[in-house]
């Protein structure tokens, strides 16, 4: 007999309904800082440190300039970097991680310029100790800045000890690595052509070159050959054209290139436009593939091909510089041009021909020393023509604010005098640019310091090669594990190609070249340099005590060279290092020196980005094999960039900007790091405002997962818990899939593939659990007896997954798992990051019951689509009224099914098995073989306390149960 809803028995207080304080709303912005301030009291870090017999891993940190707030770039490599060392703690490793600061260099000390610039003060006018005091101090008050910023993150470190490079001892260190260069005799001074910024007036490297679009003017230059008639069968005169988009550097010219594997030509103008400066007749020798180019931007209507210009007709042919007599020159260029072979000259653009100034090209350079070319000093540390250079003296080739200057206009209109100008045009190309002023740069001659990579070392270091270049290469294929593979393609390459070493640089805001040379003596002198290991000890005691300002005090050579040399004969360098070369030694002073690195100074890792194969990467493994013979880490981990949604660079002025503290303060920061938990970092990554709308959306499914994990252990005990060989399938089936998980979480979490892992545990906890195992169980948790088997199986299995899933995902979202953890166990004392991942048993793995349990899930969706369409015609409104009748095919999984509840597995409150053919009206899926579907309605009453409708609703002691309800409260 049923009740009638007036007077159905209420067993809502009947029901073990999940019970938790967990809150559905994260609120993680206004929460996070009470965590970060929880695990400050706690010590964490310190905490974790003391955990006895671990093998130490080591991800040292690539250090960020201190002069400016936070871009996205920043937050996405130190999670990245959080992501491993918390989890490679939770896996039963020591995972340090000292955060550091690069301190010296172009970007702080021009920041300080400015602000001298804006008071129209002149650098040079304050005392340089004093200056790099202000230094100092602008970037200890924005190291203070960006450190609670990263903090905010929730990365995990050594934030009260960081390293910062400006840290006396650092300094100290810095230059007993650059001393080493000295002794072991990979340093030298030379003067060849670098990269240089005219507007910061000094050397720049690689790594600090950006390239921009940039309009350049582009000239076509005759050189006429000296003597040439009856030269190449003519008795008129003869040109070869150069092209270059560097008019400025001609008055440098020393040499004109060929390449005498390209096939060449002797060409006679026709006719030529009214406005041309080619002339009718003129015979100029062009490269084949290029000459109708030429003609063009000649404006020549016609020209003829008189005869081939061979590789051995042009063997010691002379040119004249154009501007050879050129009134007002004052002879300067009244020397002999010679045509010589080169390599380097291609004809896939200009003339075939390469205009050569030995002193503002590498390739110049190069065929310079091979003939022995003469180096030019015409162009001055502003970028200026030295003052005495005929006609163009003093002339600027850039602004002091980065502007074109006349230089080349002049040298043109000279061109155009001298009747030395074939062409003239302009070009957009990509140019390089100074990463800090992003002014153009120019290559320029000038003396600097630099590490002969191709020298052998006397340093007795040779394990893996006697030069820097074969230690780097050598470290590259042998000692270093590369995420992802092409990284090490990138950096070999890199390494394989490039010139020595530039150290200098012309500033005053960093670790100078603590070296002396000798008055009266050329750098290729044995005793140019002072080397002697008493005075390299003088220094860096010096520098221990008192930091590298003290280079620059008034008695410090004397001091320095007193009873080992006669001061009065050297000259004190005042260059400071390439800042790359301070975060180059960082193995040294971090890893090798402190308490908390390795005495052999080698890192696990080193994590930075794509750019950092020219930079941090680069510089760190040539440093190391200069000083210590080989890399610096076994690892190395590049990410991508960071995008706006549409896939762009972004751009402040574009207003396409994602600022880490935005989104914290919206999302918070877990949501930040989910973001990046979800992302494939070994490419470019991107950002925006619907991007991160559906990360917060896979939190939201997260956190309910783990919110009914919480509210259904609430009163857990030990008392409860049921061996896994007690429990019925569906738990031992969970635990496999968790023996799965487990063993591919700690091979992605060591391969740092957060993205596979993070996918796995989400695909588990939303699928596998949430729309699967949960569902199912949420009647034998609500409804059962407390001390049920099903229901004590259950809540012991949610016991392990509570330990499992918030562990595993502890690296990932450490705020939220502390409140989940916290949430089940208060405790001023506790922590989530202080426990590692659960050792899951091996024996959890049952590979014949996974598949039995494949064909069971596969018929259930069979089943729920076919009660699917039946709630969407309303001929039910949930799965309980049901019964239906399953037919299936295949003996095995019928047999599978009939061994379990499967009524239960589908929700149902009834469900016929049967190895019947399915007839025609049968729902079939088409990925469901074998299987049909026939509907038929639940019979029975409906039961007041679980729902299910079953035929002996209504006959037992409690009014409108069912037998297994009026069991549960009796």
């Amino acid at each position: 007999m049923s009740d009638t809803a007036e007077n159905a028995t209420d067993y809502r207080d009947t029901v073990f309904l999940p019970q938790t304080d967990f809150p559905m709303r994260a609120g993680l912005p206004q929460r996070e800082p009470e965590w970060l301030d929880r695990w400050e009291r706690m010590g964490i870090y310190d905490r974790l440190r003391t955990k006895q017999g671990r093998t130490p891993f080591i991800l040292h940190d690539g250090p960020p300039y201190a002069n400016g707030h936070l871009h996205i770039g920043h937050a996405l490599n130190k999670v990245l970097k959080d992501f491993i060392t918390r989890s490679q703690q939770m896996m039963g490793r020591d995972a340090r991680y000292v955060p550091g600061w690069d301190c010296h260099g172009l970007p702080i000390e021009w920041k300080i310029e400015e602000q001298y610039r804006q008071k129209q003060q002149n650098k040079d006018d304050v005392d340089i100790v004093e200056f790099r005091q202000e230094c100092r101090a602008f970037a200890q008050g924005w190291v203070e800045t960006q450190r609670e910023e990263f903090k905010r993150l929730g990365i995990i470190g050594k934030w009260e000890d960081p390293y910062l490079t400006m840290n006396y001892h650092a300094e100290a260190v810095i230059a007993a690595e650059f001393m080493k260069l000295l002794m072991n005799g990979a340093l030298y001074q030379g003067s060849k052509p670098v990269m240089w910024s005219p507007v910061e007036k000094t050397a720049l490297a690689e790594a600090e070159v950006e390239y921009h679009d940039h309009t350049s003017h582009t000239i076509w230059v005759r050189f006429g050959v000296q003597a040439s008639q009856g030269i190449w069968g003519t008795e008129k005169p003869v040109s070869v054209v150069i092209w270059t988009t560097t008019p400025w550097t001609i008055p440098q010219n020393r040499a004109v290139a060929y390449n005498p594997t390209i096939a060449y030509g002797l060409y006679r103008v026709g006719e030529v436009a009214e406005n041309a400066t080619a002339k009718t007749g003129e015979l100029l020798v062009l490269a084949d593939a290029l000459a109708e180019g030429v003609m063009k931007s000649a404006k020549v209507a016609d020209f003829e091909r008189v005869r081939d210009v061979t590789a051995s007709e042009m063997e010691g042919i002379v040119l004249a510089h154009p501007f050879r007599g050129v009134e007002g020159g004052a002879g300067e260029w009244d020397y002999d041009v010679p045509l010589l072979p080169g390599d380097h000259v291609t004809d896939d653009a200009g003339t075939g021909f390469v205009h050569t100034a030995p002193s503002h090209g590498d390739d110049d350079y190069q065929l310079g020393l091979r003939f022995n070319l003469p180096m030019t000093y015409n162009v001055e540390p502003d970028g200026s023509y030295r003052a005495d250079l005929p006609i163009f003296g003093g002339q600027a080739i850039l602004t002091p604010e980065g502007a074109e200057g006349p230089a080349n206009v002049s040298v043109i209109k000279q061109l155009a005098y001298a009747g030395a100008l074939l062409a003239k045009g302009k070009i957009k190309h990509s140019y390089p640019h100074s990463w800090r002023s992003k002014a153009p740069l120019i290559y320029r001659n000038t003396p600097q310091w630099f590490a002969a990579i191709d020298r052998k070392l006397d340093d007795g270091m040779g394990e893996y090669g006697d030069t820097i270049r074969t230690r780097a290469l050598t470290s590259i294929d042998k000692l270093v594990r590369w995420t992802p593979q092409t990284g090490r393609n990138r950096l070999y390459s890199m390494i394989e190609n490039r010139p020595d070493w530039v150290l200098s640089r012309q500033r005053a805001w960093g670790v100078p070249l603590t070296c002396f040379v000798k008055r009266g003596t050329r750098p290729d002198d044995a005793d140019f340099l002072l080397r002697d290991q008493r005075v390299n000890d003088r220094i860096i005691e010096a520098f221990e005590k008192d930091g590298a300002d003290i280079w620059y005090h008034a008695d410090f050579k004397v001091r320095m060279l007193e009873g080992v040399a006669d001061p009065d004969a050297y000259d004190q360098v005042m260059d400071v290092l390439d800042v790359w070369f301070d975060s180059g030694s960082t193995h040294a002073f971090v890893i090798r020196d402190r308490a908390d690195g390795s005495p052999d100074g080698i890192a696990d890792l080193y994590l930075e980005g794509t750019d950092q194969h020219r930079g941090w990467f680069h510089s760190s493994l040539l440093q190391a094999s200069a000083t210590k013979g080989r890399a610096p880490y076994k690892g190395v981990l590049t990410h991508g960039f960071t995008l706006d949604e549409k896939g762009m660079k972004m751009s402040k002025s574009l207003g396409n900007t994602t600022a880490p503290a935005d989104v914290i303060k919206e999302y918070g920061a877990d949501i930040l790091r989910l973001w990046v938990a979800q992302s494939d970092y070994t490419a470019d990554l991107r950002i925006g405002k619907e991007i991160l709308k559906g990360t917060a959306d896979s939190y939201r499914r997260l956190r309910n997962t783990l919110r009914f994990v919480l509210g259904n252990l609430d009163g857990f005990t030990e008392a409860e818990r049921v061996r896994p060989a007690d429990m019925p399938e569906l738990e031992q089936w969970v635990l496999h899939r968790l023996a799965q998980i487990d063993h591919h979480l700690r091979k992605g979490y060591d391969a740092y593939d957060f993205q596979g892992v993070f996918q796995t545990v989400f695909q588990f906890a939303t699928v596998d659990l949430s729309a699967f195992y949960f569902d199912i169980r949420k009647d034998a948790l609500y409804c059962d007896a407390p001390d049920s088997p099903n229901r004590r199986a259950a809540r012991t299995v949610l016991d392990i997954l509570f330990h499992r899933l918030v562990t595993w995902l502890a690296p990932v979202l450490p705020f939220t798992m502390e409140d989940v953890w916290l949430s089940r166990f208060p405790s001023e004392d506790d922590s989530v990051h202080l426990h590692d991942f659960p050792v899951t048993p091996a024996d959890w793995l049952n590979e014949p019951l996974a598949r039995k349990w494949d064909g069971i899930r596969r018929t259930r969706r069979a089943v729920t689509a076919a009660l699917e369409i039946k709630r969407t015609d309303k001929t039910i409104g949930a799965s309980l009224e049901a019964a239906p009748v399953v037919h299936v095919e295949d003996a095995e999984v019928l047999e599978a099914l009939k061994s379990v509840d499967f009524a239960d597995i589908c929700i149902t409150s009834g469900l016929s098995l049967t190895a019947d053919p399915a007839p025609s009206e049968a729902f079939r899926l088409p990925d469901v073989a074998g299987v049909g579907v026939v509907f038929e309605a639940a019979e029975g009453e409906k039961c007041q306390r679980c729902w299910k409708i079953l035929p002996d609703v209504g006959s037992h002691a409690h009014p409108g149960t069912c037998a297994r309800c009026d069991a549960a409260l009796s």
